[in-house]
């Protein structure tokens, strides 16, 4: 009597709980969703419905939707910032899509890593692909992996292509050979300057900026100090140039910190990537100095002459 009390009581909740914890674990994979479509309006909102119609019990995630407008290039470094924290198996679908409805090649890229990345190839892949290596990529098959009734529909497929294909993935509705034919291991690619040592200077891009302080991120990693001489408490002297022109000349201090110098002063320090940053200590570097970034953005870096 006092079991069936207690069944009655607690028993839809241990139920439900159960059968809640039970979906989440037999979700196949996470689904994490990245656009230039921002929030303002029902965009995202339409993805992730479409995705929770192929599976309820889908864990859903997002990277961002904050890239600027058509920005290609961000959208690709965003996704090099966060896939290697993901675990293998994780789908992204990446939505920065200025070709929407043109020729361009909607594909899925599978990583050396096991991560996939559902994108037109256009630039997208161009930093994962140097970071963690093709595994294989497949075009998608729009006549087996697009929303149903949505065949008339040339400006969306963030929605009706790429959510939809992501999340069968993700889920297990479909495996990797189901998403369309196989392609070469071949992508577009945006061009940059990637960083190298010429002398005595480091030279590299600005491929984005610490958006919320205004920071400034380069792909010059540890190793290059460390073989320019440079260590903790060096001056160095940078140059930053946007295609060819000079847009800061000036020197700061190599510290572990921000609060390594006064409010307001400039520092060199490696940001949670381990690469060269310039900041200003509270205070925005980018914004005083109308520093943007992005593949026509370069940096070069050496040790200040005593």
């Amino acid at each position: 009597m006092l079991t069936s009390k207690i069944f009655k009581k607690f028993g839809k909740a241990i139920l439900l709980s159960t059968l809640i914890t039970s979906s989440f674990t037999f979700a196949n994979n996470a689904l994490v969703l990245q656009t230039d479509f921002g929030l303002k309006d029902g965009a995202v909102s339409a993805m992730k419905g479409v995705a929770f119609g192929v599976s309820p019990t889908l864990p859903i995630y997002d990277l961002t939707h904050e890239v600027p407008a058509y920005n290609i290039w961000e959208g690709a470094y965003r996704l090099y910032q966060t896939i290697e924290y993901w675990p293998k198996g994780t789908v992204f679908v990446s939505v920065v899509d200025p070709g929407v409805g043109t020729d361009r090649t909607s594909a899925v890229l599978k990583t050396k890593s096991g991560h996939y990345i559902v994108s037109p190839d256009n630039g997208t892949f161009t930093l994962i692909a140097e970071r963690f290596g093709i595994e294989a990529i497949r075009k998608i098959d729009e006549t087996k992996n697009r929303l149903s009734g949505s065949e008339k529909s040339y400006t969306f497929h963030g929605r009706d292509v790429y959510a939809y294909t992501g999340a069968r993935l993700a889920s297990g509705e479909i495996s990797f050979e189901e998403v369309g034919p196989l392609l070469e291991n071949k992508i577009v690619s945006i061009e940059y300057q990637k960083p190298s040592i010429e002398g005595n200077i480091a030279k590299g891009t600005i491929p984005i900026l610490d958006i919320q302080y205004g920071n400034i991120w380069t792909n010059i990693d540890e190793s290059f100090l460390e073989n320019l001489n440079i260590s903790y408490g060096d001056d160095v002297c940078f140059t930053i140039q946007q295609n060819g022109n000079v847009k800061y000349d000036g020197k700061a201090p190599y510290v572990t910190s921000f609060g390594e110098v006064k409010e307001g002063e400039p520092l060199v320090y490696l940001n949670s990537l381990l690469q060269v940053s310039i900041a200003l200590n509270v205070d925005s570097f980018a914004q005083k100095h109308q520093i943007a970034s992005g593949a026509d953005w370069h940096i070069a870096l050496q040790k200040c002459s005593e």
